[in-house]
């Protein structure tokens, strides 16, 4: 019998057995909720050891199969090459030898793998006839620290804006999550920013090269801030703090088409994936538009409940406070009752999300439960945020970065 680590007890056996044979299911038959399922499968991997065998078991599957655009196989590479399973690179070395070299997803795995097994493929994906390809490869092998990056940088004037915007999505918004890149990726993303009209995907090239060292986004930024079109001003004074550590908040006021255009999203999804940063940073600014997104909407979407969260923790908003909690009690809202007890949890209300979370392992709607399981495990490791970004993009909505 497997001795189970202290981490693994905090997702219901039940749940566990559950998203397993989803797993199974989906490997036989495509589902329409694939990527959600895989979202999960994303979000628990890192503490979930049990979950791993239905991850490996669908690697192989869809690998062997060349299915490498399902989201179970994106969920998969990535959580098991972040986790440094010896199959992720036993499957990459293969699909990386593809026309395609597996994809973006393939690619900004193998960014995450050290073993020098990768190397001949990824050498030989470097030289691919298209550009977006070579230029993910490449990345790859500057991420390895087996590059010095001028090659990226000459590949990277060359790709066209459809390739630029899945290269953003699908390679760089993961690799925000580097632990360690170096600064050689800096030219070949100036490249990019230099190319990219979009200020969301503007900001993501400039996050990662400021992540691996380099300042220059930041001063271009305040730059445009200054002295760019009256009109683009203030959204490139957001760009800029956003950059600093220690940055003053802007005195620009924040709106709805303004946050929509600073996310890696498209402009027309309207994503406020940006004012939550604001409003994570506790940016008085952004109250306005977090109250407009709490009005007449009795929290019926996500937004609405993340609004109410930070209006409820930061702005004395205790009416928000207890619709969060009504909410989280309510059966006929099953799918939001996970979201609603990680907001109770993060919000300072602990043992009231604690209590709640117990049931709702059990729950039938897999988010709610995987929700439940982190508040128990935050719980358990005294402290930490639940609704990351990355666990509410991955959980609510199945994106796979």
């Amino acid at each position: 019998m497997t001795q189970l680590t202290e981490q693994e007890v905090f997702m219901d056996e039940d749940a566990v057995h559950r998203i397993s044979n989803a797993v199974g299911a989906a490997l036989k038959r495509k589902p329409a909720q694939e990527a959600k399922l895989a979202g999960v499968l994303r979000a628990l991997a890192p503490t979930t050891p049990r979950l791993h065998e239905s991850l490996r078991s669908a690697l192989r599957v869809l690998s062997k199969r060349g299915s490498l655009d399902r989201p179970l196989y994106v969920a998969a590479v990535r959580s098991l090459a972040e986790l440094g399973d010896p199959l992720a690179t036993e499957c990459l070395s293969q699909v990386l030898s593809t026309d395609d070299a597996g994809g973006m997803a393939s690619l900004s795995a193998a960014c995450f793998v050290s073993d020098s097994a990768l190397t001949p493929a990824l050498e030989r994906a470097a030289t691919s006839r298209h550009p977006h390809v070579a230029f993910g490869a490449e990345l790859a092998r500057v991420a390895r620290r087996q590059s010095d990056g001028r090659r990226v940088a000459a590949i990277a004037p060359k790709i066209k804006e459809s390739h630029r915007i899945s290269l953003c999505t699908e390679l760089l918004v993961p690799l925000l999550g580097h632990p360690g890149l170096p600064t050689a990726v800096g030219p070949a993303l100036g490249v990019l920013r230099s190319a990219e009209r979009h200020l969301g995907r503007w900001l993501v090239f400039a996050d990662v090269a400021s992540k691996a060292g380099d300042h220059t986004p930041r001063e271009q930024a305040i730059h445009n801030a200054e002295h760019g079109p009256g009109g683009a001003c203030a959204a490139w004074s957001f760009v800029a703090w956003a950059l600093s550590s220690d940055g003053a908040p802007p005195s620009a006021r924040p709106t709805v088409e303004l946050v929509s255009r600073l996310s890696d999203r498209p402009s027309a999804d309207r994503d406020p994936t940006f004012l939550y940063r604001l409003a994570a940073a506790r940016v008085t600014s952004a109250k306005p538009v977090l109250e407009n997104m709490t009005k007449g909407s009795g929290l019926k979407t996500e937004a609405a409940l993340r609004a109410a969260f930070y209006l409820s923790r930061d702005h004395g908003r205790d009416d928000l406070g207890r619709a969060i909690a009504q909410l989280a009690t309510n059966s006929r809202r099953e799918h939001m009752r996970g979201l609603a007890v990680a907001a109770l949890y993060d919000s300072g209300a602990r043992e009231q999300a604690v209590e709640l979370a117990t049931p709702l392992m059990t729950s039938r709607q897999l988010g709610t439960a995987t929700w439940a399981a982190l508040v128990r495990q935050a719980t358990a490791e005294d402290g930490g945020r639940v609704i990351t970004e990355s666990n509410y993009r991955r959980i609510q909505f199945g994106w796979l970065e």
